[in-house]
């Protein structure tokens, strides 16, 4: 161990608040970003398509392509501004990861970590869905299942847009929003707390029911980097589940 590696007793430095990853005023900024997402989710929401006055753009299956290709310019948008933030600090793509994979045997562990974090992640997303049945008024959001992916196109760019989702989402979210606040707060339960939230508000375009649904999936995938202090299950993790949830479950239904 080098000199300045050597830390104080377990008992006071654990206390302590970790280091800020970015400036603070790129965390103000990450937070306007979010609210003006916010304010576009309100709008998907509640905007109607011209003409008919019902539907808005989240009823029209015409749209569901150009709000994938929507979305994954915009986490990629998302991921190069917490990239650079950290970057400006002297930091590197690593300070988002928590580092890489050195090992085929740190694979397989991950991956053993993989399977039954699915398991949870499929419960507790079930569990808060059935807990919220019956709380928003009929017609009081408007659906997201018709923006599921139906040609094969659609499937191939779907798959692009959740593999983009699980890398740049959890490195903005998992990787930066909740460093950064454990570092502000000093506590990693306020932390994991806050970004799932902040996470579940950048999806308001699916309604408030939904915001709570992945407010608490958000809550989990933070719990789960705070333990592996890496970022490498999340992503796998989060990619493959935003591909079960919009394509496969529903092949392996029809197949069952």
């Amino acid at each position: 161990m080098r000199a300045n590696e050597i830390v104080a007793p377990r008992n006071s430095d654990e206390r302590k608040a970790p280091a800020q990853i970015a400036s603070w005023n790129r965390l103000v900024g990450f937070l306007l970003i979010g609210a003006g997402v916010v304010v576009l989710g309100f709008l998907a929401q509640h905007t109607s398509s011209a003409g008919n006055g019902t539907g808005g753009q989240l009823a029209s299956h015409r749209q569901a392509i150009p709000i994938y290709l929507g979305a994954i310019l915009m986490d990629w948008a998302l991921f190069y501004y917490c990239w650079s933030s950290v970057h400006h600090y002297g930091g590197s793509l690593w300070t988002l990861s928590g580092g890489r994979w050195l090992s085929w045997k740190d694979v397989l562990l991950d991956m053993g970590i993989m399977v039954p974090f699915l398991v949870i992640w499929e419960g507790t997303a079930y569990g808060v869905s059935k807990l919220m049945d019956g709380t928003a008024a009929p017609g009081s959001a408007k659906t997201v299942d018709s923006l599921l992916p139906q040609s094969l196109i659609e499937i191939l760019i779907w798959i692009a847009t959740s593999i983009t989702a699980g890398v740049c989402e959890e490195m903005a979210f998992r990787g930066f929003l909740q460093r950064q606040l454990h570092a502000l707060s000093g506590n990693i339960a306020v932390a994991v707390l806050g970004q799932g939230l902040v996470f579940g508000l950048f999806h308001s375009y699916q309604g408030w029911r939904n915001v709570v649904v992945i407010s608490v999936l958000g809550m989990l995938y933070g719990a789960l980097v705070a333990w592996r202090r890496n970022l490498r299950v999340n992503i796998v993790a989060h990619a493959f589940t935003d591909v079960w949830e919009g394509w496969l479950k529903f092949v392996v239904w029809r197949v069952a």
